[in-house]
């Protein structure tokens, strides 16, 4: 492919697109296109409300477009897909975006084009569901007209120092020349250098073991610390003492949701079961992770007994509802579970989180966020999220929020044990 003549389409303009569009709009004409018109207005404006992509890197990509219409991506001749793979209210895979997606290129799919799928799927989806939904819009033929690649995304929301160009990208590609033409498309935007997998069910496999690897092991620390809780035994300094051996992996316990960590096992174990192994590990770790946040009620509510303060009524103090620090993310947030609890209980609960998206939180949760915490007024206050702006904030600061006789407690170890009533 002569890539003078290179026009690429970006499927999707979220965390994982946007970045992905901006840096091939650098040196390439890229279309990148979104169904929600809002944010391609937005977009236009120089506003990236993901926080991923300031106005001046955005004014720099001189030959990016953005547009909320379908038929203005004809023109390409690489299809790039970035569009979110979640699960349902069954944890199943939901794999909509990802075939209107497919279906949408389809229609404008020429001889000689190429599609690569960036979102996080199951081994197989690729080649397995969206190929054949290609051939059918289109007409053509699989590896003889177009061609298809997976180039996992590696997106760390909120994250400033590991950008898409400074993290090692995987190619893959339908045919070796396919998986060589891709590695040199991507070979001009990222620094750190690629990996060529050698089919595309290994790049889908690599890509939703990544995540599912660290889930089981925040599942193995998040149980550890229902223990030490149990036994009376401070769980940082359990890992603090433990981390002195060389070899030993720090992990921290938390509540482990987001569009990736929370999500991607169960991709996997949806392909597992589809094949007749049943993967006890990792059904276990996503279990005690889906569970922690009423660990956490339980804890708190045993805390508030323990100050003769009563539960029914009491007024608590949530700081943080996005899925992961200085990001305004909400989706698959746990801390909806911990909220949920709290209300069940009869509380009247405030959320506090100056990073996240109020309307999402709106929408998604029912949950309308407070402009600031009240002064004098908690019976509970729980830090559930290092954002910097919490860090920042002195215990006393924090305390000021609750009454006389309140409890703060800290899901991140945000504090010093002795600052608060309890921590994860």
């Amino acid at each position: 492919m002569n890539f003078d003549d290179l026009k690429i389409a970006v499927i999707g303009l979220g965390y994982v697109g946007l970045p992905l569009a901006v840096e091939f709009g650098n040196k390439f004409k890229v279309i990148g296109f979104d169904v929600n018109k809002f944010r391609i207005d937005k977009l236009k404006k120089g506003i990236d409300e993901t926080l991923e992509i300031t106005k001046e890197e955005l004014k720099k990509s001189k030959y990016l477009k953005f547009t909320s219409k379908i038929d203005n991506i004809k023109d390409s001749n690489i299809f790039i897909v970035t569009v979110p793979t979640p699960i349902d209210e069954f944890k199943k895979p939901d794999l909509s975006f990802l075939k209107h997606a497919s279906d949408s290129i389809g229609l404008y799919l020429k001889k000689g084009d190429i599609v690569v799928y960036e979102s996080t799927v199951y081994p197989g989806v690729t080649e397995e569901i969206c190929v054949p939904i290609l051939e059918e819009k289109s007409g053509l033929i699989f590896n003889k007209d177009f061609y298809c690649g997976y180039s996992p995304e590696r997106i760390n929301p909120g994250d400033k120092k590991h950008k898409i160009k400074s993290i090692k990208k995987i190619i893959s590609g339908s045919t070796q020349d396919t998986a060589k033409t891709i590695n040199l498309l991507y070979k001009q935007i990222i620094n750190a250098g690629t990996y060529i997998a050698p089919s595309i069910k290994v790049a889908e496999a690599a890509k939703v073991i990544e995540n599912t690897q660290r889930d089981v092991n925040i599942a193995l620390i998040n149980e550890l610390s229902i223990i030490f809780n149990k036994l009376g035994i401070d769980t940082e300094s359990v890992l603090e003492a433990a981390a002195t051996k060389w070899n030993f992996i720090p992990f921290k316990p938390g509540l482990v949701g987001g569009h990736c960590i929370g999500v991607d096992p169960y991709y996997l174990t949806h392909k597992a079961l589809e094949i007749g192994y049943n993967p006890d590990i990792i059904i276990a770790g996503r279990k005690i992770n889906d569970n922690m946040a009423f660990f956490i009620a339980d804890e708190v509510s045993s805390l508030m007994i323990k100050k003769n303060i009563n539960i029914d009524g009491a007024n608590v103090l949530i700081m943080g509802l996005t899925f992961k620090e200085n990001c305004p993310d909400v989706r698959n947030t746990k801390i909806s579970d911990l909220i949920s609890k709290f209300r069940s209980l009869s509380c009247h609960v405030d959320v506090y989180d100056p990073f996240a998206n109020s309307t999402q939180a709106l929408l998604s949760y029912n949950i309308k966020l407070i402009e600031e915490p009240k002064k004098n007024f908690y019976d509970a206050i729980i830090l559930t999220v290092a954002h910097d702006i919490f860090i920042k904030m002195t215990p006393d600061q924090i305390k000021s929020f609750g009454k006389d006789n309140h409890i703060l407690y800290d899901v991140k170890h945000i504090f010093n044990s002795s600052d608060t009533d309890g921590r994860l």
